[in-house]
Order: structure tokens, then C-alpha cells, then sequence
């Protein structure tokens, strides 16, 4: 600012001493000032080219859709967003169909059936009633389980029935004295030490011991 003081002096101009830091704060304000303006119009204009170039990249992407349909466009794009949900979805239900599959036999695993055609047909009834898995469980199933052997118990094999016929034809053939195949003897039957067997064979042969 000095030295700006001294050139107005040599054309001329006298500034007096006591009106010089009037001037240098005055002549500071303005070049302050005109700073901040060239750094706003400067913004302005780095805003302007900005939007400039948007504009003109715009402009060049809307030329490629020249003569295209906005409404088919549209409709094939969803269309196959159609697609693309259909195969997931579809996906998604193998996914499940085979972990439920693989739930379903582990957890029959300790069931007896009566055939092979028993097990099948219980396996689609059981998928056909819809039951949903989670967590790698069936929710429900074994509600469902006891309900069928109570609708079709010949699908199922009874442990404890099983055991008793098989209880019974023991004691009702028997064996005889000398090892051999025969009908048992009253003899026979009292003669067994288990007292459950024994009691087993005398409800089997109730006629011996009229």
C-alpha cells in the first residue's frame, strides 16, 4: 500500500500523512473485496461447466434411444424382471424341497413301516399336508405321525405288538422235551424259569390249564 501511495505522489497526487491510513484501509477493503468476488465468480463458473457437461452427456445418451419406444422399453425391461424373480423363486423352492427331503428322512429314520409302499405313501402325505421346515426340523410332524397311525395303523409297526405275536406263536408252538417242534405241554409251560415267558405261554394255552 506504501508504495502505491508513493506512485500517486509521483503524478502528482500528495496524500497528507494523517489522511494515509484512511486511504491503505480503504484501498485494503477493495482488494479484499475484489478477491472474494474472483473467487465467487470463479466457483460460479467451475458450477456452470459442471452442469454444462452433465447437460451435454445427457443430451448424447438420449440421442442412442433415437426412435425406440419408451413403452417397450419398459415392458421387456419388466418382463425380465419377471424372469429373473421366477428363477430365484424357483431355485429358492428346489433348495427347500431338498432340505425338507433330508429333514423328513432323518427324522423317520427310527419309524417302522409295515412295506416299502407304506413308507412312500406315508412320505407324500406328509408333504402333501404342507408342514414348513425350520431350522432343519419339521414343525408338527410328530403330531401328524401319531394322527396317521391312529387313521392307518397297517402302515406302521407296533414294537410292542410285534413282541407279542411273536411272544405268542413261541408259546403256542412250543418245544417239547426233546427239543422238537411241537405243541406245548402243560408240563412244558411250568417249567420255564422266566416268569413273564411263563405267564405269556400260559395266556397262550389257557385250554391246558381248564
Amino acid at each position: 500500500m506504501q508504495k502505491l501511495i508513493e506512485t500517486l505522489g509521483s503524478f502528482g497526487i500528495e496524500i497528507p500523512e494523517d489522511k494515509q491510513a484512511d486511504v491503505k484501509k480503504a484501498l485494503s477493503e477493495h482488494y479484499k473485496n475484489a478477491g472474494e468476488v474472483s473467487k465467487t465468480l470463479s466457483k460460479v463458473e467451475g458450477e456452470r461447466d459442471n452442469w454444462k457437461s452433465r447437460a451435454e452427456t445427457a443430451e448424447a445418451t438420449l440421442k442412442k434411444f433415437d426412435g425406440i419406444d419408451p413403452d417397450n422399453i419398459k415392458t421387456e425391461l419388466d418382463t425380465w424382471k419377471q424372469k429373473a424373480a421366477d428363477a430365484e423363486k424357483d431355485f429358492n423352492d428346489k433348495i427347500y424341497e431338498r432340505d425338507f427331503a433330508d429333514a423328513l428322512k432323518s427324522a423317520l429314520e427310527d419309524v417302522k413301516f409295515s412295506s416299502e409302499a407304506a413308507k412312500k405313501a406315508v412320505m407324500a402325505d406328509i408333504k402333501a399336508a404342507g408342514l414348513k421346515l425350520k431350522d432343519g426340523k419339521i414343525l408338527g410332524l410328530n403330531d401328524l405321525l401319531e394322527q396317521m397311525k391312529k387313521d392307518d395303523a397297517s402302515a406302521f409297526v407296533d414294537d410292542d405288538q410285534q413282541a407279542a405275536l411273536q411272544s405268542q406263536a413261541r408259546f403256542t408252538t412250543g418245544i417239547t422235551h426233546n427239543n422238537k417242534p411241537g405243541k406245548m405241554t402243560k408240563a412244558d409251560i411250568m417249567n420255564i424259569k422266566d416268569a413273564g415267558e411263563r405267564q405269556a405261554a400260559i395266556a397262550s394255552n389257557m385250554s391246558l390249564f381248564e
